[in-house]
């Protein structure tokens, strides 16, 4: 999702670009991609809950809640050229990943209870670069990028690049992307199974991932803008997790206290091909209302089919304030290799019991409200006040899985 949305953001700005670039024809000056500095400053807040935490084989509290600081800072280095860096942290709680060892507690090891081990808590810490230079015409963009990612089991390191071409009097635009992360996991096993002589640990604790996003845009009229998008990921290396566990139905339960010991961890193939083909629709009712469409096809080689569809309908109800009422619906067939708590055989090569590789469907609604300052009239220090966009979004899961996330962003200026 992520990747389809990274592609739709480069063709809206290009086609911006685009409209901005036919009102200037007529002068004698090139006009700058970005005229300012911009500084934007994000922050996040998500918390869930469901009864099929993998940590704990399937069944147990999927309790956790996330704070993200994020801050984006995009500045031109001439009339051409743009360089953004974007740097955030996520600070989570987990009471699924505490019982990783559910025994450190305070009281009775039990799936549905956090433990107080150190794995209930982590930061996940991300910076990323990326540079961008537009042709002297505007009709063409590339740009580089790269980022990296660590917390205390994991550390990623990641970069790629893109090229954006207009055509047809800029009303048309194909654009190319390509990404590549290597990822090298900490492996942290369940505490039961650490010693035991019988327990194979994962050999390869590398992860490399290769992505290819192909895109192309269309102003089909004054109104209507249409895009497609297609992409291809390929995964190879430990795909599965280390310490979510798994218990088989042919092997006699282990129960301490009120906890079933695991009888292995997840195990996943080492590779796995991805494709995912989406479109949106944009249509300008009137100067109040426009309906922003979006519809995506998904498919993997582990037996995943899914269905995306959203709707979002902004409403201007004065020349500072729009609101975004949403909604979006999912489903998808469940992995190959998923079955429920205690319902795979000791004899199969792969398993797992996390429930985001089950049969699903999943309703979202969201609600968001803008404010946008197009003379910059508000200013702290020398940062002049852009917008200001507030979000908020409801996630249901037939499975039992619930969330919300509130989100929120300042956009600043600098003078």
């Amino acid at each position: 999702m992520r990747k389809i949305s990274l592609i739709i953001a480069l063709l809206s700005i290009g086609i911006v670009t685009a409209q901005e670039q036919q009102q200037d024809d007529t002068t004698t000056y090139k006009k700058r991609v970005l005229e300012s500095a911009e500084v934007d400053f994000l922050m996040s807040y998500y918390t869930q809950d469901g009864d099929n935490a993998a940590v704990t084989g399937g069944v147990g509290t999927e309790e956790l809640t996330d704070i993200t600081p994020t801050i984006v800072v995009s500045i031109p280095l001439n009339d051409d050229d743009v360089l953004t860096i974007d740097a955030g942290i996520s600070a989570y709680s987990s009471a699924s990943s505490s019982n990783v060892n559910p025994f450190d507690g305070n009281g009775a090891a039990n799936p549905f209870v956090a433990s107080s081990g150190a794995s209930k808590k982590d930061v996940l810490t991300t910076i990323s670069g990326s540079y961008s230079h537009s042709s002297d015409d505007r009709n063409s963009v590339w740009s580089a990028n790269v980022a990296v990612a660590t917390e205390y089991d994991y550390f990623s390191i990641g970069f790629g690049g893109s090229y954006s071409r207009l055509f047809n009097e800029k009303n048309t635009e194909l654009s190319i992307k390509a990404n590549v992360f290597l990822d090298t996991w900490k492996a942290i096993y369940p505490s039961e199974l650490r010693d035991q002589p019988t327990f194979t640990k994962f050999d390869d604790e590398s992860r490399n991932s290769y992505s290819v996003g192909l895109g192309f845009s269309q102003i089909l009229s004054k109104r209507l803008q249409g895009s497609l998008s297609l992409d291809f990921i390929q995964q190879e290396g430990l795909l599965s997790t280390p310490f979510q566990r798994v218990q088989f139905a042919d092997v006699a339960d282990v129960i301490i206290e009120e906890f079933t010991y695991g009888d292995d961890v997840e195990r996943l193939p080492d590779s796995r091909f991805k494709i995912a083909a989406g479109g949106r629709l944009h249509y300008y009712i009137n100067e109040i209302f426009t309906i922003r469409t979006f519809y995506r096809y998904y498919t993997d080689d582990w037996g995943i089919n899914s269905h995306t569809a959203s709707i979002e309908i902004p409403i201007k109800i004065t020349d500072k304030f729009t609101l975004y009422p949403s909604y979006r619906f999912y489903t998808q067939t469940k992995a190959d290799y998923f079955a429920p708590f205690n319902q795979h055989l000791s004899t199969q090569q792969f398993y797992t019991s996390d429930y985001d590789l089950s049969d699903f469907d999943a309703n979202q609604y969201g609600f968001g409200i803008s404010y946008t300052d197009i003379f910059t009239k508000f200013h702290i220090w020398k940062l002049g006040l852009k917008s200001i966009d507030l979000r908020f979004r409801q996630y249901e899961r037939n499975s039992g899985l619930s969330s919300n996330l509130f989100s929120g962003g300042l956009s600043f200026i600098m003078d």
